[in-house]
């Protein structure tokens, strides 16, 4: 009963909208008839904008300016009238009158909607309720609206809505503006940061002939000229470890990742990863450099390294805890993996412990760890945490611990029960590299979607010669979640990947 009342309602509210809709291209099709078409107009010479205007009443007081903007309020009073405009930054009011504008000019203004797209030349000053305006003496239609608006308090609940018309959304909430400036502002900071660290920004390819760099399942196309098929990147690590053996000491890509896995609050298919790599350093320079990006990027956006992340207080001050994975394990839950030994032992503690290992391949001490981590620890760490030295099963592109050769030079970061960063002392000897691979393969070959490539061409690399390398990569699009306080990573992504409607 109430699915049927709501559909109707949704009937009656399409049959609203395409009555206003045709109402608007009514309008158009008489000022088009009178050569007034707005869509006609290639630019318009705006001064200044709301923002400027209103931080600097006292240099424009009684000056004349140019604005533009789109209607998002207006008020008729008979020969005088209020409207509200819009632009990239701030809104400001207008007192538009038929003494100022002339009879037809006034009643063309009358005639124009919420959402139009306009022009206003006059002189600033105050009302009588102190509100900053600009007393028109011209007024330009620039574009008309044909679609109205939703309801502010109505058509923008719909959160799947305002993803798939992001534009609307942006029209509608300023939050969300808002949201999108500070990402622009991380992103340039941790730019900033290291350019100034003499680390040179560069570019590689996003269609490789192979999947290498993570453990992920990548995107599949194919080339028509090469009649191949080729892989969408899932990381940049490899191409930029060939540049460290190309004799560049530090380098970094800030750039778009895919990866054909599931989708949910903290995934989606393509994502903007940074990935950098510093020649002659290790995994604990690469945690100082971790603590320097999200400090900074913080006290940039927020003026404080002090962060309220959905209601938990995260203290991103420099200073991280620091704890070895299979300490973190016996921290939680008093198991010690230093005193398991074997496959054999961890397999049966595991199905003990009812954790399910998701295949064969995986049946090993170090999978097992990983998995523990995973059930027991991860949703633990609350404030900024290291997990360091991985098992060398999950970490095929990290150094081997020269104390355990079980383990390797690799860290995880950890915020608020989430994975945030990778980084490693970056694995240079080009056989234990090969013979890595190999065991990738190996488990591809078993069924494992996710495993790695044989990548010989890297392996040659590394035969030239690769110094020591620490190597980090950061989600951009967590850490920017993180800082504005987004519950969805869909909330930071300008146009999320969503199921097309005609689908679902």
């Amino acid at each position: 009963m109430q699915e049927n009342k709501n559909n109707q309602n949704n009937e009656v509210e399409e049959l609203d909208i395409n009555h206003l809709m045709q109402i608007r291209r009514d309008k158009l099709s008489e000022l088009q008839s009178e050569g007034k078409d707005p869509y006609e107009i290639t630019k318009f010479n705006r001064t200044n904008t709301a923002g400027e205007i209103k931080a600097n009443y006292e240099k424009f007081e009684q000056k004349d300016v140019t604005v533009a903007g789109r209607i998002i309020a207006k008020r008729i009073m008979g020969k005088a009238s209020f409207c509200t405009i819009q632009d990239s930054n701030e809104k400001i009011q207008s007192y538009v009158s038929i003494n100022d504008l002339g009879e037809e000019s006034y009643k063309a203004f009358k005639t124009w909607d919420i959402g139009d797209i306009i022009g206003i030349t006059g002189f600033v000053f105050k009302t009588r309720t102190e509100e900053i305006s600009v007393h028109a003496k011209e007024v330009t239609l620039l574009s008309k609206s044909l679609r109205p608006l939703p309801e502010k308090f109505h058509g923008l609940k719909d959160v799947d809505l305002r993803y798939r018309q992001r534009y609307v959304d942006l029209i509608m909430n300023p939050e969300v503006k808002k949201t999108f400036e500070m990402r622009s502002q991380i992103i340039t900071e941790i730019r900033k940061i290291l350019d100034e660290k003499g680390y040179l920004e560069v570019d590689t390819p996003m269609l490789n002939t192979i999947s290498g760099g993570a453990t992920a399942k990548p995107f599949i196309t194919h080339h028509n000229a090469l009649n191949i098929d080729m892989y969408l990147r899932i990381a940049t690590e490899l191409n930029l470890k060939r540049l460290i053996v190309g004799g560049y000491d530090k380098v970094y890509e800030m750039g778009r990742i895919f990866r054909n896995e599931g989708m949910d609050i903290r995934h989606n298919p393509e994502f903007t990863t940074i990935e950098l790599y510093e020649a002659y350093s290790d995994y604990h320079d690469m945690m100082d450099m971790v603590e320097e990006l999200f400090s900074k990027c913080a006290i940039k956006v927020l003026g404080t390294t002090k962060v309220n992340y959905q209601g938990q207080e995260i203290d991103l001050t420099p200073g991280w805890k620091k704890i070895t994975m299979i300490d973190s394990i016996k921290e939680v839950t008093g198991i010690d993996f230093n005193d398991i030994k074997t496959d054999e032992e961890a397999v049966a503690l595991a199905k003990e412990r009812n954790i399910e290992i998701p295949d064969k391949t995986k049946e090993t001490r170090g999978d097992v760890i990983a998995l523990f981590f995973d059930e027991y620890v991860e949703k633990t760490l609350i404030q900024p945490t290291f997990i360091y030295d991985y098992p060398i099963e999950i970490s095929p592109l990290a150094k081997k611990k020269k104390e355990d050769t079980r383990l390797t030079e690799r860290f995880e970061i950890f915020i608020g029960g989430r994975e945030y960063g990778n980084a490693f002392s970056e694995l240079n000897d080009p056989i234990d590299q090969y013979e890595r691979f190999k065991k990738q393969v190996e488990a591809r070959d078993a069924g494992d979607d996710e495993a790695g490539m044989m990548d010989e061409d890297f392996i040659q690399a590394l035969e030239y010669g690769m110094p020591p390398t620490g190597g980090l990569g950061i989600g951009i699009d967590r850490l920017v979640m993180l800082l504005t306080d987004s519950a969805s990573i869909r909330d930071v992504l300008l146009f999320p990947t969503m199921k097309p409607l005609n689908n679902i």
